[in-house]
């Protein structure tokens, strides 16, 4: 019979002893409290790595109120999620950002009403301190469901329902998607292109909206044939070149609402004999570089920056979140940000 061996865990009190304070101050220290000297609080944390302790996170939690877990809720199915790069570079800087400040983050996604029902479940329950949001389609629950729960809210993106622009209390991280596509078309006009498309994303998202908007800006008179809504996928992309294609087969420029949408343009106009950017210049928009590096030819494009987006929406959290806090000075409210939008250029136009 082998020798069993029990492994207790260092307590408060053992790390107490060892850093000669009392108990409760090492509880302010591991709980992020104020008031203790610098010179105890560095005992206390030399103490806690040399006996390897672990806060209890329900103890913590009962002290400081923050469970240290953040949601991060996308409005998309599974598949699109797991297999567009856009969603991996703002899921890599939300989570970069809440390692860097010791949170959890609780991935949640959505495609049925069922999906609705369990997130809205789960965020009353307490589980979260606060969410992050992005993704959002038109007369999407979620912003109804997280409202209604009461818990702190930053989207990614520009929230698109009705009412929400007024709403000051709102917060949201975006690019400069009008200007960007503002940049793109006046860089096609540029090269002498006269009949100038543009492949759109989901007109139920406000991205898509402000890109077209981009689009008109510049071409205010521009036939409607010229505009066909896709989906931001690869495929999306070349069923929507093939539609334009057939309704304008003589256009000589496009502008693409994402890369992704923009690797099948490229497609469908080599297998329809077009040169890029002889024929056709195409223009992307979101500069990923696993996408726009490796088109043929690289493309062209307007970089957003989209891993800082994944950031700037968990600060932003942060800073909502330590205001609420016991004890806190309330200083000024964290606000929204539009991060502007630059021009890369390729080969593709």
């Amino acid at each position: 019979m082998s020798d069993q061996i029990s492994v207790r865990r260092p307590t408060l009190e053992a790390v107490a002893a060892r850093a000669g304070v009392s108990r409760a101050t090492v509880s302010r220290v591991v709980n992020g409290g104020d008031g203790v000297r610098e010179a105890l609080v560095e005992k206390v944390r030399r103490a806690v790595d040399e006996l390897g302790y672990v806060p209890n996170q329900a103890a913590r939690t009962l002290v400081t109120r923050r469970t240290g877990a953040i949601a991060v809720i996308a409005a998309e199915p599974e598949t699109k999620v797991f297999t567009n790069p856009f969603f991996a570079e703002q899921l890599l800087g939300i989570s970069r950002e809440l390692a860097g400040h010791d949170h959890q983050l609780v991935l949640l996604l959505t495609e049925g009403a069922a999906d609705y029902e369990r997130v809205g479940r789960y965020l009353a329950g307490g589980h979260v301190d606060g969410a992050v949001l992005f993704s959002l389609h038109d007369e999407d629950p979620l912003p109804d469901i997280v409202r209604r729960v009461g818990i702190p809210t930053v989207f990614g993106g520009r929230p698109c329902w009705p009412g929400a622009e007024a709403d000051r209390s709102l917060l949201y991280v975006d690019s400069d998607n009008r200007g960007g596509a503002r940049e793109a078309v006046r860089h096609l006009v540029s090269l002498g292109r006269s009949r100038i498309a543009t492949i759109t994303g989901p007109m139920d998202q406000m991205a898509s909206v402000d890109r077209l908007d981009g689009y008109h800006d510049i071409l205010m008179d521009a036939d409607p044939r010229l505009v066909v809504e896709g989906d931001f996928s690869e495929a999306g992309g070349a069923q929507a070149m093939a539609e334009l294609l057939d309704r304008v087969p003589d256009l000589d420029g496009v502008f693409v609402a994402s890369d992704l949408m923009a690797v099948g343009a490229l497609r469908v106009l080599r297998e329809r004999g077009r040169r890029v950017p002889e024929d056709v210049a195409v223009v992307g928009f979101d500069d990923m570089a696993k996408v726009a590096e490796l088109t043929d030819p690289p493309l062209t494009t307007v970089r957003q920056e989209i891993e800082e987006m994944g950031r700037l929406v968990v600060r932003l959290l942060l800073r909502s979140l330590d205001r609420q806090a016991p004890g806190s000075s309330v200083g000024r409210p964290p606000s929204s940000v539009i991060i502007p939008t630059r021009l890369v250029r390729r080969a593709s136009a």
